[in-house]
């Protein structure tokens, strides 16, 4: 359930073929200093899903109202952990993964 502290905030990003497998180890096994770094961050309830057919992943997640958007892009940890998944997945030039921020039409709690 949402509160007035949150709001929901989705997004696609594509693997690349073969690598789900690797995409969902290294999940398993995310870094604790990340883990942590998100949840400071103001991220909560984060989920990413993979439509096996297209590669499509699909994450959301609750980020608090005053979540700062230019935060994390330009933190080490998160660097570095684009670095690490650079490999598996379609990214922009500074290692980011491709985005496309969804828009909300329906929500039931």
């Amino acid at each position: 359930m949402e509160n007035n502290t949150t709001v929901r905030n989705a997004f696609t990003m594509k693997l690349k073929p073969g690598f789900e497998a690797e995409y969902k180890l290294r999940h398993d096994t995310i870094w604790p200093e990340l883990q942590t770094l998100l949840s400071e961050s103001g991220i909560q309830d984060y989920s990413i899903f993979l439509d096996e057919t297209t590669l499509t992943l699909f994450a959301v997640q609750k980020i608090s109202k005053d979540f700062d958007t230019t935060f994390l892009p330009n933190h080490p940890i998160v660097k570095k952990w684009w670095s690490y998944m650079g490999d598996i997945m379609e990214t922009n030039a500074d290692n980011s993964p491709k985005t496309i921020m969804l828009k909300e039409v329906f929500h039931l709690d």
